[in-house]
């Protein structure tokens, strides 16, 4: 199966769709009668009217859920594509995306952080894009737009502000501007949103909105380990693949280099980012699934033993389908 998605194959996005589908057979079948979904935070939902709660019946929101998994699938491999960041093209970045991205039963329905990914790739795409331009100030302020609107939708996304600063050291020289726009980029959309408080003569109920952030870390956090045992497969995989990374990135080019290290911080923001919100949900850490796709897309397309990766992917798959059931 992985030696058919390395090469573009047209075909291959179909077999995408029959696997995203497959991996949500044991949700599917022990569908909740309720599935909240909120689709933005609440001073921003408040005032656009927006309800909260069961939006969808549980099957829709199972249903539009895995189309945006799959629609994020298809941006994510095509930004790895035209930036060539696997060494030759392949749909091996979508079928890793979907794969990860059906890990744990809250990651395979509706949440705002599902919906933040379209932001994160956006921001991802932001970022591979200023290596040669001559300036990057429309380009960061644009990503500070970006992460401002995602904190409309999810606050914890607030976490990227940094990597703003990081693609900047990452990939450009220091000049101000550069970095101040993005800053400008982000405060940009609270300023619209003041404003449509004012419109709305609500702008005393704006001044007076309190940012959601965490309580005491133990009395939030409560791990049972045997709900994510299911990881230990994409674990070893990611072990794998710091070899094939080692052994590869040495011969790459600068820019190719540098962006699989701004992946990598991005992916430690996301989850460090969890934190920032007083009510924890494990949806959260869905944010990092595309980062952890890249890397495992680069162990499968230069892995050398065929019976080691293709087994390594079968029981990926049977650990995510078994640990849905039970």
């Amino acid at each position: 199966m992985i030696d058919f998605f390395r090469r573009l194959n047209p075909v291959s996005l179909l077999i995408i769709i029959i696997i995203a589908a497959f991996l949500r057979v044991g949700v599917l079948l022990q569908l909740p009668e309720h599935l909240e979904f909120t689709l933005l935070e609440t001073y921003a939902g408040t005032l656009l009217s927006i309800p909260s709660g069961e939006l969808f019946s549980p099957s829709a929101n199972l249903f539009f859920a895995t189309i945006i998994t799959i629609s994020q699938a298809v941006i994510f491999n095509r930004i790895v594509n035209n930036y060539n960041l696997l060494g030759k093209p392949s749909f091996l970045p979508g079928l890793m995306y979907v794969t990860v991205s059906s890990l744990l039963v809250p990651f395979v329905v509706l949440s705002p952080a599902l919906l933040c990914n379209f932001l994160m790739l956006w921001l991802f795409s932001k970022f591979l894009v200023i290596y040669r331009k001559e300036e990057a100030r429309s380009v960061m302020y644009d990503s500070g737009m970006i992460i401002g609107l995602g904190t409309l939708i999810y606050f914890p996304f607030i976490g990227m502000i940094p990597m703003l600063w990081i693609a900047l050291i990452i990939f450009r020289p220091f000049e101000w501007r550069e970095w101040a726009s993005g800053i400008i980029g982000f405060f940009t959309i609270y300023f619209f949103l003041a404003a449509a408080y004012y419109l709305n003569d609500s702008f005393q109920q704006f001044a007076q909105l309190k940012v959601p952030l965490a309580a005491a870390f133990p009395s939030l956090f409560k791990l049972n380990i045997y709900d994510y045992i299911v990881l230990a497969p994409v674990l070893v995989v990611l072990v794998l693949s710091v070899y094939t990374l080692q052994t590869k990135l040495n011969r790459s080019s600068v820019h190719i280099r540098k962006s699989y290290l701004i992946v990598f911080i991005q992916a430690i923001f996301s989850i460090l980012s969890f934190y920032i919100k007083s009510e924890y949900h494990a949806y959260h850490f869905i944010l990092t699934v595309a980062p952890i796709s890249l890397f495992m897309a680069h162990y499968f397309m230069y892995a050398g033993k065929r019976w080691l990766y293709e087994s390594m992917y079968l029981i990926l798959l049977g650990f995510i389908i078994y640990f849905q059931f039970v």
